[in-house]
């Protein structure tokens, strides 16, 4: 009973992440396109929002690599 708990818990963390993830980049993009940002105002905005995804990705990456719990 517990391990099908998890397992749903595990499932709808994942889930959850990456629809919450898919809504951010859509909230910048269209922030990015209400305030006629540029070339470089979409960079600005996509790197700074990436570079937080790349963190939190690389700190599922780095624990599941050192078998940290």
């Amino acid at each position: 009973m517990v391990e099908g708990i998890q397992e749903f818990e595990a499932i709808s963390m994942k889930i959850g992440l990456t629809v919450l993830i898919g809504y951010m980049i859509f909230i910048v993009y269209d922030l990015a396109k209400k305030s006629k940002a540029g070339k470089y105002g979409y960079i600005a905005l996509f790197g700074g929002l990436c570079l937080g995804l790349f963190g939190f990705i690389a700190k599922g990456v780095i624990t599941h690599m050192l078998d940290i719990q």
